[in-house]
């Protein structure tokens, strides 16, 4: 039998019972009840078991080598959609962390006055929040308060413990994350932002799977027009590896375009000249479509009109030939230009409807308006 006594209060315990001056490096839950208050409880230790794709491993030393150099509080946000190496991130920090001796706090759930329990540890650690962003939502329907869960925490990032924290903290929504913490390097000093695997890190992934080079050409294709994360290469690969073909493993995963997504539109013409714009869409949409395009003082300039469908991979990227789209100049310029008397045009309006009139397309290139490479080698 082991004896606690704390202030008057006796408490009796096992003959297992261990004492600590503090919280011994591993990985640790929160636990509360209403009786017994708060409590850590030993975790199972977190692993990373094959190799990491789409993760600087630099980063994670500096985050660590920051922590230590720092003489308060340091703060990570990892952004980014689901699947693309947020939380791997996370994991390899902490599993870092722990390795070089500090305890790592897992919080998987809110729980009013969980900032004052994590704030009360006065000692150095690692406080791990996946999914902030839905876990301490502004509006949690798991709690029984009105309060907002990140303002009660904004006290405890700001570090006014005397044992200092690093607070790792995911999210897939950062319009879900409290204005106060994003853009406040006072209290997140980095901000990793995460982003689809590019075409070369597409082709990586499944050559180490062992993929054929012509079927890893195929995933990318498919990628210049659904955004594929690592749990969709992985499950893509899973269906490859044995032998199958592309076309029939994709018909079959729960991989489908749901959303349509912001293109950067090109439109080349033949003598050299272009025109941008931006413009959600569906490319496997089969309904006709049309995209605007102005000058720089905004003013129409013309059109080109398509089927979204009709949009195939050529060298890479995603085009449109003559034959599948049309380009027409803006109606009012048309009808000015057609007109016995058109000196109701400035000069450069006039200049420039005579040149756009004169344009004809050579080829209309399409892609995702995310920062992504399409350029690869196999």
């Amino acid at each position: 039998m082991k004896v606690i006594k704390s202030g008057t209060e006796l408490r009796l315990y096992s003959d297992n019972l261990e004492t600590f001056d503090k919280i011994p490096a591993g990985f640790y839950s929160i636990s509360f009840g209403t009786m017994t208050g708060w409590s850590l409880e030993v975790a199972p230790a977190l692993e990373v078991k094959e190799k990491v794709y789409g993760v600087n491993s630099d980063k994670v030393s500096k985050v660590l080598k920051a922590f230590k150099r720092s003489n308060k509080n340091l703060g990570v946000i990892l952004s980014g959609d689901k699947g693309i190496g947020k939380s791997l991130t996370a994991r390899m920090i902490s599993i870092k962390a722990a390795a070089l001796g500090y305890p790592v706090i897992i919080v998987s759930t809110y729980i009013p006055g969980i900032a004052s329990f994590l704030n009360s540890i006065e000692q150095e650690c690692v406080v791990l929040m996946d999914e902030f962003d839905k876990t301490f939502g502004s509006r949690n329907e798991d709690s029984n308060t009105i309060s907002d869960p990140q303002t009660e925490m904004l006290s405890l990032f700001d570090g006014i413990s005397s044992g200092k924290k690093l607070f790792i903290v995911t999210c897939n929504d950062l319009y879900g994350v409290s204005s106060f913490l994003v853009n406040r390097p006072g209290r997140f000093h980095y901000h990793f932002r995460f982003d689809y695997p590019t075409a070369d890190g597409i082709y990586e992934y499944l050559h180490d799977k062992g993929i054929t080079d012509k079927e890893i050409r195929k995933v990318i294709e498919f990628s210049h027009k659904v955004q594929l994360n690592y749990d969709c290469l992985h499950a893509i690969a899973f269906e490859l590896e044995d032998g199958g073909e592309f076309e029939d493993a994709i018909n079959d995963l729960n991989i489908i375009n749901m959303n349509e997504q912001i293109y950067n539109i090109t439109v080349y013409f033949t003598d050299g000249a272009m025109l941008r714009a931006k413009q959600k869409l569906n490319l496997f949409s089969s309904e006709e479509t049309s995209t605007d395009f102005f000058d720089k003082e905004l003013r129409a300039i013309g059109r080109i009109t398509y089927v979204p469908s009709d949009v195939s991979d050529f060298n890479g990227k995603e085009v449109l030939t003559p034959s599948h789209c049309t380009w027409d100049i803006d109606d009012d310029l048309k009808s000015a230009l057609n007109a016995e008397n058109n000196d109701f045009l400035t000069p450069t309006a006039r200049e420039s409807a005579e040149f756009w009139s004169k344009q004809r397309l050579d080829h209309v290139e399409f892609m995702l308006s995310e920062s992504r490479n399409y350029k690869y080698t196999v």
